[in-house]
């Protein structure tokens, strides 16, 4: 693909690959921009659920209008009809990068944790579920804003089903409860998804453990991950205590949505400053 156009973007490097999409750096020769283009990949070019979800992304995250959420510039489909989104290419690292260095400092967590449950928060007023919430779904730009990426298998909550019944897509160490169970979700499961990533930005580690995929599930469906002032001494008790909430199996005692999470880590940011 190096060198090659698609549309009036000439690819410039492969930036990844993922379940739903090969992403490249390209040229907007029209405009003189830098973009990134996700491609569908060819082995899923025949699965019109893939193609549909994929499109899917596309309508859900170019709806959104948020500083902390990836700018989408257009979709379209190549002459021999694959279909790739053309969207904003940021230089930062990705929030995986940075959780890999080792864990952040209270302060910076708090200011990460607040960008994206905004960009969150903005989603889930539109009636938007990401779903797929994780580090490597988290980008920096290259002055320090945050960016939610990847909207591939989030879904209009007022729309049609695209996904079958049962079905768990996401990455197993960031599925709510109800997600792993393969019932329907809402603003909860992606409260749930931004909690392990808090609880992993100060720690190192992830909340919810095993050896493999079906283990992961069950801690996440019937333990309690380890109490974060047992695994750093530095920890506020109100912001281990916001972070359970988000972790609580039990809907109702979950924050509801991304607006209230957000609106209770503006709280947190103020008495850490204060």
């Amino acid at each position: 693909m190096l060198g090659e156009t698609i549309s009036h973007y000439r690819i410039i490097e492969k930036l990844g690959e993922g379940g739903m999409g090969v992403v490249y750096r390209a040229l907007d020769t029209k405009l003189e921009r830098t973009v990134a283009i996700k491609l569908l990949p060819p082995h899923l070019s025949a699965d019109q659920e893939a193609k549909k979800r994929f499109v899917q992304e596309a309508k859900s995250a170019s709806a959104l209008d948020h500083p902390n959420i990836c700018t989408i510039h257009e979709i379209d489909e190549t002459e021999d009809g694959a279909t790739f989104i053309a969207m904003a290419c940021y230089d930062g690292p990705t929030l995986r990068e940075r959780i890999d260095e080792g864990p952040l400092e209270i302060g910076e967590t708090v200011d990460i944790a607040r960008q994206i449950a905004a960009g969150l928060a903005k989603a889930h007023d539109n009636g938007i579920v990401h779903r797929d919430i994780k580090p490597s779904n988290i980008m920096f730009t290259t002055d320090e804003h945050v960016k939610i990426v990847d909207f591939g298998i989030a879904k209009l909550e007022s729309a049609t089903r695209i996904t079958r019944e049962g079905s768990t897509l996401g990455t197993a160490g960031y599925m709510s409860p109800e997600q792993a169970k393969g019932s329907e979700v809402g603003p909860a499961t992606d409260v749930w998804a931004a909690g392990v990533i808090f609880y992993e930005m100060l720690t190192g580690a992830q909340p919810f453990k095993g050896d493999y995929e079906p283990a992961v599930i069950y801690s996440i469906l019937n333990e309690r991950p380890e109490l974060l002032s047992a695994l750093r001494n530095d920890i506020p008790v109100s912001l281990e205590n916001l972070i359970e909430k988000a972790l609580e199996k039990d809907l109702e005692k979950r924050f509801s949505d991304a607006e209230e999470l957000r609106s209770a880590l503006e709280e947190q940011r103020e008495e850490l400053s204060s």
